[in-house]
């Protein structure tokens, strides 16, 4: 299996069926083995019924049932069930189209363990998302920096791509359930000595989002502080060396 594409979900009903049928459409189109894994997150809602009977139609889709836990509760479940040698983490609104994933993987991108869709890195392109919703993500980006992973400018993408190896070893070690599970995982990375990468890509807001930066903030601040203070009291173990890469 070359490529596993996690889809955490929860309370997705209403879209989840357009994302499945985009992204299993653009999978059939590439040369190489790949599966849809969506996490339901314990939805309360027809998502997991959508997810099955899709499921049925196209044999690369997959259903992992977990109980509600949280976006990273759900990723961390999907990722390490998942079989690729990468490992795509997918939002299911599909705010970056799926046409974007070819600039994660070899042959467009190599020699690196974790590869994050930025909106801020030269050559993305934000449409749509109201001033507001910029600054607080800008803010909350700044106080990532200074608190835990200088240098990246955008964490909480929810496009990220993982090599099999570092997606094992980070997400057997992450224990933040919430959105802040982004920063934890690349905080992890940095540690390990990993080489994280920024790709620049195109999104579009969508107003279903379930993150909420304003309302969400002193959460996710406070998770923040809660993977430096993990890390000073020794939670995550001695770092493991970098997996190796191919040249």
């Amino acid at each position: 299996m070359f490529l596993s594409v996690v889809i955490p979900a929860y309370n997705e009903e209403r879209r989840i069926g357009a994302t499945l049928r985009d992204v299993t459409e653009y999978l059939e189109r590439q040369p190489y083995a790949s599966e849809a894994l969506v996490v339901d997150d314990g939805s309360s809602d027809g998502t997991a019924s959508v997810v099955e009977q899709y499921a049925r139609e196209h044999s690369r889709v997959r259903l992992l049932r977990a109980p509600h836990g949280g976006k990273g509760h759900a990723v961390k479940a999907g990722v390490l069930a998942a079989a690729g040698e990468y490992r795509f983490l997918c939002d299911a609104d599909l705010s970056m189209p799926i046409t974007e994933l070819g600039k994660f993987l070899p042959p467009r991108l190599a020699d690196y363990d974790v590869a994050i869709g930025s909106r801020e890195a030269p050559g993305a392109r934000r449409i749509g998302e109201p001033l507001s919703r910029h600054l607080a993500g800008r803010v909350f980006n700044l106080f990532v920096r200074v608190v835990a992973v200088p240098g990246i400018q955008d964490t909480q993408c929810g496009f990220k791509c993982f090599r099999a190896e570092a997606a094992r070893t980070l997400f057997a070690l992450q224990q933040l359930e919430g959105f802040a599970f982004d920063v934890e995982v690349l905080f992890l990375a940095r540690r390990a000595g990993m080489r994280v990468v920024e790709v620049p890509i195109e999104w579009r807001y969508m107003a279903e989002s379930k993150v909420r930066p304003v309302r969400h903030a002193l959460g996710m601040a406070r998770d923040v502080l809660r993977v430096r203070w993990s890390a000073w009291r020794g939670a995550y173990g001695r770092p493991a060396p970098s997996p190796k890469r191919d040249a």
